[in-house]
């Protein structure tokens, strides 16, 4: 199974991945996290921001998800992932792709700013720090036409919406363990 996150920056990918890994693991199921900002400084070193470069960087990811998957390793994509045209190439080119959309509100990730982007981003026009190709300030995000499943970071605990992606990864790809549960 591949999931395929999409969302904003600071819409907490990296911390849902990281928590359902945790319980996948506990019930004894292989999960592998292809964390964007970690593939960025090895296999996507030498790739920019621009539109191109951003699908290659998905399409990396995700070929490396579609070994892992080979061998019922679960493997979780945790990147912005802003591109519909990309996202339904990835799920017509992989088998049991599914793709979540982790979305939060822009006003929440500015409150958040994880990485300082967003204050770098919303710098006026002609300011050098200014940050030009944020997702989802001024670059775009294309909101999932038909996501699987929809986690609201900014409505949800981690534990709620964890809980919403372990059971949506046992029902898509391991039903007998739910039974195993009741």
């Amino acid at each position: 199974m591949i999931i395929q996150f999409c969302g904003l920056s600071g819409s907490g990918k990296t911390t849902l991945a990281q928590r359902v890994k945790e319980l996948l693991t506990e019930q004894n199921i292989a999960v592998e996290i292809i964390d964007g900002d970690e593939y960025r400084k090895v296999l996507c070193a030498d790739l920019s921001f621009n539109k191109q470069d951003r699908n290659t960087n998905i399409r990396r990811l995700a070929f490396v998800a579609s070994r892992l998957s080979a061998y019922n390793i679960v493997a979780i994509i945790c990147a912005i992932n802003p591109y519909e045209e990309i996202r339904q190439e990835v799920s017509a080119l992989y088998p049991n792709v599914k793709t979540v959309f982790i979305d939060c509100h822009l006003e929440e990730l500015i409150i958040r700013d994880t990485k300082g982007l967003y204050s770098k981003a919303l710098l006026p026009d002609g300011h050098p720090e200014k940050l030009l190709n944020l997702t989802g300030v001024n670059d775009p995000f294309d909101i999932p036409l038909d996501a699987d499943l929809i986690i609201k970071s900014d409505e949800e605990t981690i534990e709620e919406s964890a809980s919403k992606l372990m059971d949506f990864i046992l029902i898509n790809n391991y039903p007998w363990i739910l039974e195993l549960k009741e």
